[in-house]
């Protein structure tokens, strides 16, 4: 029985790390899409009681590794954004590219990307305005 029940946990074993290895592969940067896809996975934007939502984009370029080259720029942020809003989300901006560098360009992206700047604009979401229903 014991036999059965290591079996089992190697197979189990086996298949996540099939997995896992294929996740790996298919969060691979291989397009300049590819890349604002892989930052949004790691932005956490300021919680509501620091900031209020507003739209940023910041302007960064990356090495062949994909670490950050030079210095990230803010190059936008709403006008209505308070100094205390514009700073919350400025933190949130560069702690998003900590978080996630080394971008894990493919090989070809690598090329591509390496030296040149990406305009990366962070927006909030919009909510709709109340729909009002009309009688005709």
């Amino acid at each position: 029985m014991a036999r059965c029940g290591n079996r089992l946990v190697l197979i189990a074993a086996a298949l996540l790390l099939g997995v896992s290895s294929a996740a790996a592969e298919d969060a691979k940067v291989n397009t300049i899409a590819d890349i604002s896809r892989y930052l949004q996975t790691c932005w956490k934007p300021p919680p509501p009681a620091k900031a209020r939502p507003i739209d940023i984009t910041v302007i960064v370029s990356f090495n062949r590794a994909g670490n950050i080259l030079g210095h990230p720029r803010i190059s936008y942020e709403s006008a209505e954004a308070s100094d205390e809003d514009r700073l919350q989300y400025r933190i949130a901006v560069m702690e998003t590219l900590q978080r996630c560098t080394p971008l894990p360009f493919t090989d070809a992206m690598a090329g591509a990307a390496a030296g040149r700047p990406f305009v990366i604009p962070i927006r909030r979401r919009k909510t709709s305005p109340p729909t009002q229903e009309r009688r005709a």
